[in-house]
């Protein structure tokens, strides 16, 4: 069976959607399975263990008419058996139904959900990954949702084993910290960068109480002014800046501890079972993560990441 999954969304919802890609492959082992992405979210495949081929439409952009044609041809030549959709705007409904796949499944609540064969409920109120894998009872597979499971390449572990060696933790263990930046949280505005002198506290009381245990900054292109004014302060932070999906995982593998805000290292951390404090402004902490003792999320009650206090996070890092 020959199938399509569209999944528009960044890195963290391509990670949220590999148990539903996972546990499809696991009904259907001789499946072939390809996916849409859009280009930003490509680099999640790396550490995929079910798909087959990742192509690349941008959902956001305002496409025309040739975009959508061009995309239905390459559709159309692949000749698939089936197909999921996470999206529900109705162009994604005409698109498969335009493309003659059998079976086309989405959510009732899809704006063109006529254009499926197969539909199931929309429950939004759900850890996300468990909203996405309810899109398998359209295929009448009813088993529950499996935890997130990356498959990494042996170059990223020996990278990660190298990185701890270089940054003098490899027997120590250590904290790893991100500060939650990234291309779209600026692009758009959203809250949810945790400010630095907040850190700091944090970070200050973590070093009071274990001296001997290395915190270590997690650095992407978007966080250098971050990272500049946390090293300001503090020199002995280490900074570590993997060059890709599965190298970052791979760190974050390794570490006793995740302290994030709502972002794609956060879901890296909850993939690789790593414990992990998260903290949340005005995203959802319920629908984000797992419902698991060693996924802890932290709410800002004003909706503000800036209005949650150093102390409510260094309570859940000593509650044990």
């Amino acid at each position: 069976m020959r199938t399509l999954a569209l999944v528009p969304g960044g890195i963290g919802d391509q990670i949220q959607f590999f148990p539903t890609l996972d546990d499809l492959k696991r009904s259907y082992p001789n499946a072939e399975i390809d996916v849409i992405v859009e280009p930003r979210a490509k680099g999640a495949y790396r550490v995929s263990r079910s798909v087959n081929e990742v192509l690349t439409f941008d959902f956001r952009d305002r496409n025309g008419l040739a975009d959508f044609g061009n995309l239905l041809g390459t559709i159309r030549d692949r000749e698939y058996d089936a197909a999921i959709a996470v999206g529900r705007g109705w162009s994604i409904g005409l698109l498969l139904w335009m493309s003659g796949i059998p079976i086309r499944v989405g959510y009732q609540a899809n704006a063109g959900k006529w254009f499926f064969s197969n539909t199931v409920p929309l429950k939004t109120e759900q850890y996300a990954a468990y909203m996405y894998h309810d899109l398998l009872q359209g295929f009448g597979i009813t088993s529950p949702c499996p935890q997130a499971e990356l498959s990494l390449p042996k170059q990223d572990i020996d990278w990660a084993e190298g990185e701890q060696k270089r940054l003098e933790i490899s027997d120590s263990g250590y904290i790893l910290l991100d500060g939650g930046s990234s291309q779209l949280t600026q692009s758009k505005g959203i809250d949810n960068i945790y400010p630095v002198q907040k850190w700091q506290q944090i970070i200050e009381d973590i070093q009071q109480k274990q001296p001997d245990l290395p915190i270590v900054m997690l650095q992407v292109p978007e966080d250098t002014e971050w990272i500049s004014a946390m090293r300001e302060s503090n020199p002995q932070l280490k900074v570590t800046a993997p060059r890709d999906l599965g190298k970052s995982a791979a760190i974050i593998a390794g570490a006793n501890l995740m302290l994030c805000t709502d972002g794609a290292p956060m879901h890296l951390a909850i993939a690789v079972g790593t414990y992990t404090i998260a903290l949340f402004g005005p995203t959802e902490a319920k629908k984000l993560l797992p419902p698991a003792d060693q996924y802890i999320g932290i709410q800002s009650p004003t909706r503000w990441i800036a209005d949650i206090k150093p102390e409510e996070v260094l309570e859940q890092i000593w509650r044990g």
